[in-house]
């Protein structure tokens, strides 16, 4: 009998809640006040946040209590106080925040042609369909569902269906979407999953790899000459790929993508003080050197693509970070 079973762990316990659990919440101050969240507590060290007003993304994110998603100065913005086609098209710069923001869509990367950049997805109110913990399975696990359309009368009607798992007492999320064209006329359907890491998942030292080749690194923190680079795609190969995120001390953050829909990787940092972002990024479509995308592959009405995306984490993130001099605990 698995130790994170219901049957061994509820005479141990007032409430299986105590142990891991996923609970409806609200942020109330600021300009994140009315953003609906589900905070998952997986009991095995991992805790995150879906904001599901935001997409179904991945806002905060910790390991062992110590954070590894990267947030901007403006936090999890309302959606009510963001406009994507604002400056040009690049409003998405005033909401961009958090581990997870989901790109498309019908486009991703730069504005082009009335599109704003990285789509129309991020930050749009999501319904919920369920949530909860699964006790009950072989192995339990906590999970949540919900569904955003993008749809605009005599254009695109795209829904995303988003389901997200993450195993009790584990330390994986796994992210599970089907996209629907639910209009009437075919609609190009790109998506690129933009991950975001910050201080101390990344820091002097810490490299970037797919399927066992380095791309980045050992990277400095902060580099103020070199640190914001120009995005760069790789394509992936096998059924499946593998990146992973490695820092000094041994955290690992492991990132395992299908390549049937999401054929390649894009990577881009902000390291300069005062930012310290560093984004792994899979995708339906290499990067031009322009900044636009190629042709993308279109649904036809009716028809859906699934995309799965694995996170996983491993190591003692305690021991990226500084220990105090003696000076400083005498």
């Amino acid at each position: 009998m698995s130790e994170w079973s219901a049957a061994t762990l509820r005479p141990l316990v007032g409430d299986l809640r105590q142990v891991a659990s996923v609970r409806r919440v609200v942020f109330d101050d600021g300009a994140e006040r009315g953003v609906r969240a589900l905070a998952f507590s997986t009991g095995g060290g991992l805790d995150f946040s879906v904001l599901a007003d935001r997409s179904m993304d991945i806002g905060l994110l910790s390991w062992q209590g110590i954070p590894l998603s990267w947030q901007s100065p403006a936090g999890f913005v309302a959606p009510t106080l963001l406009d994507v086609d604002s400056e040009d098209g690049r409003g998405f710069n005033r909401g961009f925040s958090g581990f997870l923001v989901t790109c498309g869509l019908s486009h991703i990367r730069l504005p082009r042609n009335g599109e704003p950049q990285h789509g129309r997805l991020p930050f749009s109110p999501a319904a919920i369909k369920a949530y909860g913990e699964s006790w009950q399975a072989a192995t339990p696990f906590l999970h949540c569902e919900g569904e955003i359309t993008q749809a605009r009368y005599g254009g695109e009607a795209l829904r995303l269906h988003r389901r997200i798992e993450a195993p009790i007492g584990g330390a994986a999320i796994l992210i599970r979407d089907t996209v629907e064209n639910v209009g009437t006329t075919d609609t190009k359907q790109p998506m690129l999953y933009h991950f975001n890491l910050g201080y101390p998942a990344i820091m002097t030292g810490s490299t970037v790899e797919l399927d066992g080749r380095r791309l980045i690194g050992p990277i400095e923190l902060p580099d103020a000459e070199n640190g914001l680079v120009t995005a760069r795609t790789w394509p992936a190969s096998g059924p499946t790929a593998m990146c992973v995120l490695r820092s000094p001390g041994g955290l690992a953050v492991r990132f395992e993508f299908d390549t049937d829909a999401l054929g390649h990787l894009q990577l881009w940092h902000d390291l300069r003080p005062g930012v310290g972002v560093l984004s792994i990024e899979p995708c339906t479509s290499g990067r031009p050197t322009d900044g636009s995308s190629p042709a993308e592959a279109v649904l036809r009405p009716g028809e859906r693509r699934s995309y799965r995306v694995l996170v996983s984490i491993e190591g003692n993130a305690a021991a990226t970070l500084p220990r105090p001099s003696q000076a400083d605990t005498d």
